[in-house]
């Protein structure tokens, strides 16, 4: 048997439990995986929330993304041998958080040396979110983070200043210094944020990449050249209603984003690290929304 953490209702965190089962099986077009890492994320807390859809079956797997290493492959998969090292987002809902899972070999990707599993793990969700995000930001243009201390943020803008682009961070005082480590010019969140860009960028800035929403949103947002490039994660309606969008998608997304960590543009920046029997404590603590990088799982 295998060990997984699962919610027994949609809702609060009372429904968490660790629970068994046996280790799934790839069915066509799957790789199984012995989970090495998981990523913890905000979105399983809305998962288990049932803020994605209560449509699932009960008990539910929760992670979202997982390294490890393939144990068995389904009837026609190619490019995958029992043994590699890969990372992607669990098939089936049968969840990351768990000693074994499955994912789907054409969303998956193989781990590169230089990539530490423990940075691999957070890339399959809040990896790709950054890519998308950030992936139109070109040299010479001015990039606008809001929200730039958090696991993906940080990440977003990595991905802009690896594109040549100047990236200003939006986020508290107490991460500034890891917006600034990232490589962004830090922009103090608040009242005063939009005057503090205007000052830092008097002809507008290129891209707004969000992950907030709301009014700070609002706020920022007429800074923008061009509405069109206004971008949110976390709030697509007002995003939409001031003339951007959500976050775009991109078949690639995982591959690239891998690529420049293994390349060392992008650092997850890991900075919790709990076993499989604490991961309500581990959730517990994405969902105070102040968790200054990426928090992981290692069963």
């Amino acid at each position: 048997m295998s060990t997984v953490f699962v919610t027994t209702a949609y809702g609060g965190p009372e429904n968490q439990q660790l629970s068994t089962r046996e280790a799934p099986a790839p069915r066509p077009g799957e790789i199984a995986i012995e989970v090495r890492v998981a990523g913890v994320n905000p979105a399983d807390a809305k998962r288990r929330e049932g803020l994605f859809g209560t449509t699932g079956s009960l008990p539910l797997a929760l992670g979202l993304e997982a390294a490890g290493v393939v144990t068995a492959l389904g009837e026609g998969v190619s490019g995958f041998e029992i043994g590699d090292d890969v990372l992607g987002a669990p098939a089936r809902g049968l969840g990351a958080f768990a000693e074994h899972t499955v994912l789907k070999a054409s969303a998956a990707v193989h781990r590169p040396p230089e990539v530490a599993c423990e940075q691999a793990a957070t890339l399959p969700v809040a990896g790709t979110t950054a890519w998308d995000l950030a992936a139109s930001a070109a040299p010479g243009e001015t990039v606008l983070v809001l929200g730039a201390g958090g696991g993906v943020g940080r990440m977003a803008v990595q991905v802009a200043v690896a594109a040549g682009a100047r990236v200003l961070g939006v986020s508290s005082r107490a991460k500034q210094e890891l917006v600034e480590s990232a490589g962004a010019e830090h922009v103090l969140s608040g009242d005063g944020a939009a005057d503090a860009v205007r000052d830092l960028a008097a002809d507008g800035v290129d891209l707004l990449i969000d992950l907030v929403g709301g009014q700070p949103l609002r706020d920022l947002a007429p800074l923008t050249k061009d509405s069109a490039r206004i971008l949110s994660a976390a709030d697509q309606a007002t995003a939409e209603e001031l003339g951007g969008g959500g976050r775009p998608s991109s078949e690639d997304a995982l591959a690239q984003i891998t690529r420049l960590v293994a390349d060392g543009a992008v650092d997850p920046h890991v900075t919790a690290r709990y076993p499989l029997v604490a991961a309500a404590e581990a959730m517990a603590a994405v969902e105070t929304g102040h968790s200054a990088g990426k928090i992981v799982l290692i069963p």
